[in-house]
């Protein structure tokens, strides 16, 4: 098994994409943080209309957005690569340009608006996976996903805390935001598109046996819809139980979530790459390990009451971080990497199906058994992320491929 002994700047950003994208990402990123923080806010506030009505558009739209997922497959099995990202960010201007131009109370143009977003930020995962595993190859793929991920996050965190900073301006002020979101992500379609990355499907096919489908992943992808949930812990979780159950200052919340992001902008990468040395399948089974403790770290927290239970949660936070950072840099590379190169397209966008489904139904999950108690929230996340790493160590039949090197060995033989 190959591993990436050290991080190199100029070869992760190669293997990235290159100069142009890693901007095109950026931008990307800053623009989605300027606007998805608050997109709830502009429509309770700018568009007036009630809060229940604007989640349930919000939600309907993003839910919606996965149904394009089998057409964005079969277009980067196709062979476009860097044309599905900049779409991906084209499709979120369209978005926005609803957005701004839904009038007051207009329920169905807000939902259209929040359909386009949804689609954008849906198709862009598989879109940039797919880019990467076209111009890297092996562990230095599995560190540039990693990189993706972590400048994908600065760019999420500099432009919400921007947009914070600027809602003291009131509705004009979300406006404006808006308008700038549409504006970045215009400029990072025109820079992703520049790039002018494509692959050859017809040599992929031949370089992959004839007879080697899909793989179908069954378990793996049941699996990743329960780790999923770890993505909305600081967004959702978290704030609920310390706002509204233990009663402790919002600042607490606050501070959790800028230390998460700042911890997986800087360690992203290198724990994936101190992961390599693992087999991708157990390093995504051991991510699941410690998702687990982590929520049996939150029960027993939660049970210390107001005194000591928000610096236990905080605590705790860390190591489900780590978790959370663990699973991101192992998942998607076992995907990449257990794919044919002919079907990849499909094989990424059926995976993040998995994670859209499991984004879109964890806030409702974890709001359901709050109220029952820490045990019924905390204890249910544990035993579901402890089934589901099991399920992903003992698949059978589908072993991560040493595909790379394999099929560049095979083409000069």
């Amino acid at each position: 098994m190959a591993t990436t002994t050290g991080i190199r700047p100029r070869a992760l950003l190669r293997a990235s994409g290159g100069p142009r994208y890693a901007v095109a990402l950026a931008v990307d990123a800053l623009g989605t943080g300027l606007l998805r923080p608050f997109l709830l806010l502009y429509g309770v506030t700018v568009l007036r209309l009630s809060a229940p009505v604007t989640g349930t558009a919000m939600t309907a739209g993003a839910v919606a957005g996965l149904v394009c997922m089998p057409a964005v497959g079969r277009w980067l099995d196709r062979g476009a690569r860097s044309t599905v990202v900049a779409a991906s960010m084209l499709v979120r201007v369209l978005g926005v340009a609803l957005l701004l131009a839904t009038p007051t109370g207009n329920v169905w143009l807000f939902a259209t608006a929040a359909l386009f977003l949804g689609i954008g930020n849906q198709a862009w995962p598989a879109a940039h996976a797919a880019l990467v595993a076209t111009v890297a190859h092996g562990r230095e793929r599995d560190a540039a996903l990693a990189g993706g991920r972590a400048l994908r996050n600065a760019g999420l965190g500099a432009g919400a805390l921007l947009a914070t900073a600027c809602l003291a301006g009131g509705t004009t002020a979300l406006q404006a935001l808006a308008a700038v979101t549409g504006l970045a992500y215009l400029a990072a379609a025109a820079l992703a598109w520049s790039v002018h990355v494509h692959a050859h499907p017809a040599a992929a096919a031949a370089r992959d046996r004839d007879d080697e489908p899909a793989p179908r992943m069954r378990a793996l992808l049941a699996a990743n819809v329960i780790y999923a949930f770890c993505l909305n812990i600081f967004e959702v979780a978290l704030p609920l139980v310390l706002v509204t159950q233990m009663h402790a200052s919002p600042v607490w919340s606050a501070a959790i979530f800028v230390t998460n992001t700042v911890l997986v902008v800087t360690l992203q990468v290198p724990v994936t790459v101190l992961m390599s040395r693992f087999p991708r399948r157990s390093a995504l089974a051991i991510a699941g390990v410690v998702l687990t403790a982590s929520y049996l770290g939150f029960l027993a927290a939660t049970s210390l009451g107001r005194g000591w239970g928000a610096p236990a949660v905080a605590a705790v936070s860390v190591v489900c971080t780590l978790g959370e950072i663990i699973y991101a840099g192992s998942a998607t590379a076992l995907v990449t990497a257990l794919a044919p190169a002919h079907v990849l397209g499909r094989t990424l966008t059926r995976f993040q199906l998995s994670t859209g489904f499991g984004l879109a139904a964890s806030p409702a999950v974890i709001t359901a058994l709050a109220p029952h108690g820490p045990a019924a929230l905390w204890g249910s996340l544990a035993a579901a992320t402890l089934l589901s790493a099991s399920a992903v160590a003992t698949e059978k039949g589908q072993g991560t491929r040493l595909g790379d090197c394999y099929r560049r060995a095979r083409a000069g033989s």
